[in-house]
């Protein structure tokens, strides 16, 4: 299994960025793809996940980031995505994708959110 997550970056507060997961070694495509985040000092937490279209693509987004992070895959290209509108300085972390039902992680994407 492999994860590669990229598209972080450093942004204004209110700006926008697509993250991309690019899966490996497993058949991406059955599997719930999830995305977490990791800051400074504080725990890894679940931010957005996506069923497989066989379980109807259901998404879950995190409370603090409902209605601004919108989570997609494209299983042709085996990638999940992460578009994250209107940006906090809270939402600053790294970002890493996962499949649920592989415990393998990425290296994860830096994003800073800073004027």
């Amino acid at each position: 299994v492999q994860l590669v997550e990229s598209g972080g970056g450093l942004v204004q507060p209110g700006g926008s960025l697509r993250l991309s997961c690019a899966a490996s070694g497993f058949t991406f495509s059955s599997y719930t793809m999830r995305w977490y985040r990791q800051a400074p000092g504080r725990e890894r937490e679940l931010v957005a996940s996506i069923m497989s279209a066989g379980a109807g693509g259901i998404t879950f987004y995190a409370p603090s980031v409902k209605g601004r992070f919108t989570i997609t895959r494209d299983n042709t290209k085996n990638t999940v995505y992460l578009r994250m509108d209107s940006l906090k300085p809270e939402d600053a972390a790294v970002y890493f994708c996962k499949s649920a039902g592989h415990n393998y992680w990425g290296q994860g994407t830096q994003v800073t959110v800073s004027s």
